[in-house]
């Protein structure tokens, strides 16, 4: 089990679609620790920390999105695994 981090930036039409529920939801399924977040020029952030494996999972659901979404691209930065979520949460 290899711990990894990820920073993501996904751009579409991402918020005011239930985006930020989508991503909670998909995050507690699967098993991975951050938060999410909408940003001031229409984007989303994301940063999760988890299994290798599980991570690349939640990114694949994070690509589809929830059915009034459009995700047009995401940046994906991968990072040291640093431990500080219990849990996975929206911010405001």
């Amino acid at each position: 089990m290899a711990l990894k981090r990820v920073h993501l930036k996904v751009y579409g039409l991402v918020q005011g679609v239930g985006f930020r529920w989508f991503t909670e939801r998909k995050a507690k399924e699967i098993g991975v620790n951050g938060w999410v977040k909408n940003l001031w020029d229409g984007s989303v952030e994301i940063v999760a920390e988890g299994d290798e494996e599980d991570l690349k999972v939640f990114i694949e659901e994070i690509k589809k999105g929830p059915p009034l979404s459009r995700v047009d691209k995401i940046e994906e930065r991968w990072e040291d695994y640093r431990g500080e979520f219990d849990g996975f949460e929206i911010r405001f």
